[in-house]
């Protein structure tokens, strides 16, 4: 099984993807995690990146596609992958389809998980109440501004993935048990 989970910041991406992980037996690879383990793992791309992040600047899309493309390589992926926060921009999306069709794993289908704006804000929020201490960017002023950021530059995706048929959507705002269902019914359909 292949995937892409899309959804804003307090979706619920990060718990269905557990559940998914467990259910197929196929790694989640968020950017970030890739992106650390290339580094200390030394990989000629992991040390480029290491320079770029070590001056303050952002690592090029060239370098995390070529991260990501390493990773996908690994044999943990062989049954397949749930990418979580790749691709986040048009451009990746269009650098990850060629990838996999270069190496023939075509994906099986990208989740949007929907949720209206101020219930992400309320979910965030109390997520952080909860958890005993809100962490820096749990404050309502920096979510919005999460939540604007992913608007502009990863909600073009949904279309982008509409067209290419992949795309299917799930009521996020729903509780935990309703969304891992619906994504179930969408996958085993």
């Amino acid at each position: 099984m292949r995937l892409i989970l899309l959804g804003p910041p307090g979706a619920g991406k990060g718990t269905q993807a557990k559940f998914l992980m467990e259910k197929y037996n196929i790694p989640q690879l968020s950017t970030g995690d890739i992106l650390r383990e290339a580094i200390a793992a030394k990989t000629p791309t992991g040390l480029a990146a290491k320079e770029i992040m070590d001056r303050g600047d952002l690592v090029s899309d060239d370098i995390v596609n070529a991260i990501i493309s390493e990773r996908l390589d690994d044999e943990d992926c062989k049954n397949g992958f749930i990418l979580d926060g790749f691709p986040r921009t048009i451009a990746q999306a269009q650098s990850l389809e060629e990838m996999l069709k270069e190496k023939q794993m075509p994906l099986d289908a990208v989740i949007e998980i929907r949720a209206d704006e101020n219930i992400l804000v309320e979910r965030i929020l109390n997520r952080a109440k909860e958890s005993g201490g809100a962490r820096a960017d749990d404050n309502e002023e920096v979510i919005r501004k999460r939540l604007k950021v992913y608007k502009e530059l990863t909600m073009p995706l949904v279309k982008f993935y509409q067209d290419l048929g992949l795309l299917k959507s799930v009521d996020g705002t729903k509780n935990i048990a309703g969304v891992r269902s619906e994504i179930n019914d969408i996958l085993e359909s």
